[in-house]
């Protein structure tokens, strides 16, 4: 039997599987599951799409949504945008 690595970008095939994906990191993550899954989101819609819209190489993505990684906030921002997210605020319940 043979196995392959499971990769997560493989099952971001919607908007609405992408949201969730990324709402749930943000509630339950720190800032380097937040980039990385912004990075698994980039991977799933394309790296060259995404490259072309936020007008960053491909390298510079990859750098730069890596595990590990300090991007720029506005780097955060136009990749968001490119893979059609927004950042909102919303007031927590106490």
């Amino acid at each position: 039997m043979e196995t392959t690595k499971f990769d997560i970008a493989d099952y971001l095939d919607s908007k609405e599987m992408i949201a969730e994906y990324l709402n749930t990191v943000l509630e339950e993550g720190d800032n380097s599951d937040v980039i990385t899954a912004i990075g698994h989101v980039a991977k799933a819609i394309g790296m060259t799409k995404i490259s072309e819209e936020t007008g960053l190489s491909r390298t510079s993505l990859y750098k730069a949504l890596s595990d590990g990684a300090k991007p720029q906030f506005s780097t955060i921002i136009k990749v968001l945008r490119a893979i059609g997210g927004q950042v909102r605020i919303d007031p927590m319940s106490v």
